[in-house]
């Protein structure tokens, strides 16, 4: 019975979802001296294509280190449950592990789009103000799913933890933050790569889309393994006006600062 009501809220709920303590990111693009540009314009291992720069402090980083001490906590108690399920004692753990497992029933992309799917029907579209009280606040899997609800950023951060327990390398996930570039809203999901390829979990679809396919966004940030990165280029995937050719990407300066100035505005 459960199933029909999440499945209800997401597709009704479905909207963009507004990272609102990031504020309007700076990506004025700069062109860079020619010594600069071979250095800067390189294949990149992330999704898009595009070089980033790690961040070692700022709103971005710090939220991060938060979410990274409660998975901490969080592991140990899906660790006890996955040992003893008869005497878990926690329902969001049951679920958790119960969405990990079906996964592991299935290969490659269908593995994948298992997860995206189970996370999406799982929690309901929900803002952190109206289940908060405040905004910014970014949940752990496990406190998500207790919840019942979250925002974009709750999924993609669910969609990361279960995609890791299902077997995917940890350079093989990450999480996007892209710049809405008709709504004027950042939006963050989840990323994985798949025979080369990555592609994006995103909470307002089912079907996962492949990087070089998703329009109107604007990487601005991603986070993986290796903590918190800010994208050198800022290329637009396609303009407002609907059209799919990429415009040519100009490699920002900016980024090379942007750990420094980058802090967080609500």
């Amino acid at each position: 019975m459960g199933l029909p009501v999440y499945a209800y809220a997401w597709r009704a709920g479905i909207v963009a979802c507004g990272l609102a303590w990031f504020g309007p990111a700076d990506l004025r693009a700069e062109t860079p001296e020619p010594s600069m540009r071979a250095e800067l314009i390189q294949q990149s291992a992330e999704p898009f294509g595009l070089a980033a720069s790690s961040l070692s402090s700022g709103g971005l980083h710090d939220k991060w280190i938060g979410v990274q001490r409660r998975l901490d906590d969080e592991m140990v108690q899906l660790a006890l449950c996955e040992g003893d399920r008869d005497g878990c004692v926690s329902p969001a753990a049951l679920k958790f592990l119960d969405i990990v497992d079906a996964a592991w029933l299935r290969d490659g992309r269908a593995r994948l789009g298992e997860i995206n799917r189970a996370i999406n029907l799982a929690i309901r579209p929900t803002s952190d103000l109206a289940q908060h009280g405040q905004i910014d606040v970014w949940a752990s899997p496990l406190a998500t799913l207790a919840r019942g609800g979250g925002d974009c950023e709750d999924y993609a951060i669910a969609k990361f933890v279960a995609l890791r327990r299902a077997g995917l390398a940890p350079d093989d996930l990450r999480i996007v933050v892209l710049r809405d570039t008709i709504r004027g809203e950042d939006h963050a999901l989840a990323a994985a790569r798949l025979d080369g390829r990555w592609l994006t979990l995103d909470n307002r679809r089912m079907a996962m889309v492949e990087d070089a396919d998703v329009r109107n966004f604007r990487p601005t940030f991603v986070i993986g393994q290796h903590g918190v990165m800010r994208y050198a280029d800022a290329p637009l995937l396609a303009d407002v006006s609907g059209n799919n050719s990429v415009a040519p990407l100009v490699v920002s300066s900016l980024a090379a600062s942007a750990g420094q100035s980058f802090e967080r505005a609500d």
